[in-house]
């Protein structure tokens, strides 16, 4: 079970109605234990899935075409082309390649997960640069 908290004078609190539900589910007086990280920004977290929307929002049908008509396969190229990626052994094509990394709260922290998106938001600009200006692509950024 995971839950998101805010330390409070009053001791810690669920931030959601899903956390507060699935506190709700411990017993009382009983002893637990848990691991306690900073939580990454939700919000961040939700305006680079709209960033990579809106790169694919921006792609012309032949770019879009190339990925197969897949926003998931998009996503991962991009990551991939932004550094957010490991070696591994492709038993089919008898060669490493790169695959993209997990974005996951628990495998990346903001520090890294910011990084990721600055490079993210480079490598899409960098594919749509012909089809939007760079003050419009910010400027529908800035809205989330």
């Amino acid at each position: 079970m995971k839950l998101l908290l805010k330390n409070t004078i009053n001791g810690l609190i669920p931030m959601y109605d899903d956390d507060f539900n699935e506190k709700k589910k411990l017993k009382l007086f009983e002893t637990y234990t848990a691991e306690v990280r900073v939580a990454r920004n939700i919000d961040f977290h939700r305006k680079y899935f709209a960033l990579l929307n809106i790169g694919w929002e921006y792609m012309n049908d032949k770019q879009v075409a190339f990925y197969n008509n897949s926003k998931y396969g998009f996503r991962k190229s991009v990551q991939i082309a932004a550094g957010a990626c490991e070696k591994v052994w492709s038993i089919k094509r008898q060669e490493w390649v790169e695959d993209s990394i997990s974005i996951s709260f628990d495998k990346m922290d903001e520090i890294e997960f910011r990084e990721l998106y600055t490079n993210v938001r480079n490598v899409i600009f960098s594919l749509i640069e012909g089809n939007v200006s760079e003050e419009e692509f910010i400027n529908n950024l800035a809205d989330f």
